[in-house]
């Protein structure tokens, strides 16, 4: 069995679980990979209960996977993030409760790159997924190249509700 498979297992198994409280507090290590895991599930679940909220036409994302290695990030229709992965905060600092209500750009500054963003706009206005390598603003200052692949996600009546990106520092 591979290490993976061993991660959907334990991901299963607490998922059934009344109580999810880990009790094993004493080993820092292990009590970091299952919060990480946890962080995994929880986002992963959040975002299946807003596709189902708002009748997502595309069902097929494989958000646990993604949720691994990328941070997720979600916005309405007027580009206001509603949603934002845990793990956020080990990419630039902000956690999630932090970005909700704003919008993306947030995370730039004076040395993003405004093609870059105009290119991004663009597709955004014309309904198209981008795949795009920004410079972005970490809480402290910091700067970081973040590669973003950006989605349009459409309802079930065939409108634009959100748009989802998948982003990690590339």
């Amino acid at each position: 069995m591979d290490f993976c498979q061993y991660e959907d297992a334990v991901i299963k198994y607490h998922n059934t679980l009344d109580i999810k409280e880990m009790p094993i507090h004493a080993w820092p290590f292990h009590f970091e990979f299952l919060n990480s895991l946890r962080s995994i599930f929880d986002d992963a679940n959040k975002l299946f209960k807003l596709s189902i909220v708002h009748k997502w036409s595309q069902q097929d994302w494989d958000f646990e996977s993604k949720l691994k290695e990328e941070v997720v990030i979600v916005t309405d229709a007027k580009l206001r993030i509603v949603f934002a992965s845990k793990n956020i905060v080990n990419m630039n600092g902000y956690n999630n409760e932090e970005v909700i209500g704003q919008s993306p750009k947030m995370f730039h500054g004076e040395e993003t790159d405004l093609e870059v963003s105009n290119e991004i706009r663009l597709a955004i206005q014309n309904k198209e997924p981008f795949e795009k390598r920004v410079l972005n603003y970490k809480k402290n200052g910091e700067t970081y190249q973040c590669l973003i692949k950006g989605y349009p996600v459409f309802n079930s009546k065939g409108d634009v509700s959100h748009f989802i990106a998948f982003e990690k520092v590339a």
